[in-house]
């Protein structure tokens, strides 16, 4: 019996695993903003080129600083066929997206090329952490 039951919470450990990104998915919008990315809120100075900015919301703070998402283009937020890539990118927040934000995300030029063509401007996402 005791064996079952630590089979049970193994399987159930597993299954929490591999199914909980799915679980704490969320859809917002995302912008972009152009380099140079090297002053954050988080950080100051940093050099990676795949980062976002969060809105106030979801920086809490700064307790969002080195958080990772990744991020995929649902579709444009206006009229623009095409606007998603079908990629996926991976990005860590370094920065506070300031009022007036335009999105949930405020993905730096790089990482929205990735999954976006920049033209679209401002579009749907849906993001993960990772």
């Amino acid at each position: 019996m005791i064996k079952m039951v630590v089979k049970f919470v193994v399987v159930a450990m597993v299954f929490a695993q591999i199914f909980s990104p799915i679980a704490e998915a969320a859809q917002g919008r995302a912008v972009y903003y152009n380099p140079p990315y090297t002053r954050s809120a988080c950080y100051g100075t940093q050099r990676e080129t795949m980062v976002v900015g969060v809105r106030g919301y979801m920086y809490q703070g700064g307790q969002a600083c080195g958080r990772r998402y990744r991020v995929r283009c649902l579709g444009a937020t206006y009229n623009f066929p095409g606007a998603c890539t079908g990629r996926t990118v991976d990005v860590r927040v370094v920065d506070l997206c300031r009022e007036p934000c335009n999105g949930d995300l405020n993905l730096s030029r790089d990482a929205f090329r990735v999954i976006a063509n920049t033209n679209a401007g401002n579009i749907r996402v849906e993001y993960t952490p990772i």
